[in-house]
């Protein structure tokens, strides 16, 4: 069953990894999709990959003057919003000693302001009974070495879900979470830091993991196709934690 037929959806950091994976799910259950990126050629890509009358376009999560082009086109090429999957990241490992300004402020621009600010502008598009989803972490609620800002504005994410999940609801909008753990994506280990430095991270975190592996964007964008679909009614300010386990023993 198709549990998405006719409703549109738009995806933020729909170019690679969960985002992209949620959108291929997406049109499988009926969805028009629109996708945004800041990789140019990454989001091309996609683009082809999906097919069919998805709309991309180049935005960057953290601007504001790029989210109101964005809700533009929202308004031009859909009208209204069924689903508003908030799922664009951005966070580069650093000792919270060397955490530079300019490093604090693009991260949180991207993770909180952008997360923040998208959900506003898309407030007016957002149909009655539409579904909006934010990509946390489990780094929201356990400590994280060396990713202080990422992590903060994660918890800052939660703390938004539950706010504004109570202030939709009288609008028919139902706000919810994702809080994936350690997930196969692009994203994951395209930091400045040695290779072998990521190779251990990633050995570490699969030692400790109940499962003993990391997830794959598709188990991730099961539950963000749960969250949109008419399953999820009665969840309001909800985080579901895709992590197979590992929150429970860090």
């Amino acid at each position: 069953m198709r549990k998405l037929s006719g409703k549109n959806a738009l995806i933020t950091g729909g170019n690679s990894g969960i985002g992209l994976a949620t959108a291929k799910l997406f049109r499988e259950h009926g969805a028009h999709i629109m996708i945004t990126g800041r990789n140019s050629e990454s989001l091309e890509q996609s683009g082809l990959e999906l097919g069919g009358d998805t709309v991309t376009l180049q935005s960057d999560a953290g601007s504001l003057g790029d989210i109101e082009r964005l809700m533009q086109q929202v308004e031009e090429r859909f009208g209204v919003l069924d689903i508003l999957f908030v799922n664009a990241a951005s966070g580069n490992p650093a000792p919270f000693a060397l955490t530079t300004e300019e490093q604090f402020d693009e991260i949180a621009a991207v993770c909180f302001k952008g997360v923040f600010f998208t959900v506003q502008k898309a407030l007016p598009f957002l149909a009655y009974g539409a579904s909006v989803i934010i990509t946390t972490s489990i780094t929201n609620s356990a400590g994280a070495p060396n990713f202080s800002v990422y992590a903060a504005c994660k918890a800052a994410q939660r703390s938004l879900v539950q706010t504004i999940g109570l202030e939709l609801i009288e609008r028919g909008v139902r706000v919810n979470a994702i809080s994936p753990g350690p997930v196969n994506t692009p994203g994951f280990g395209r930091w400045d830091v040695p290779k072998e430095i990521i190779q251990a991270a990633r050995t570490e975190l699969t030692r400790k993991s109940p499962v003993k592996r990391f997830g794959e964007p598709e188990e991730i964008a099961a539950v963000a196709l749960f969250l949109a679909s008419n399953e999820s009614s009665y969840l309001v300010g909800a985080e579901i934690v895709a992590d197979g386990g590992i929150s429970l023993v860090l």
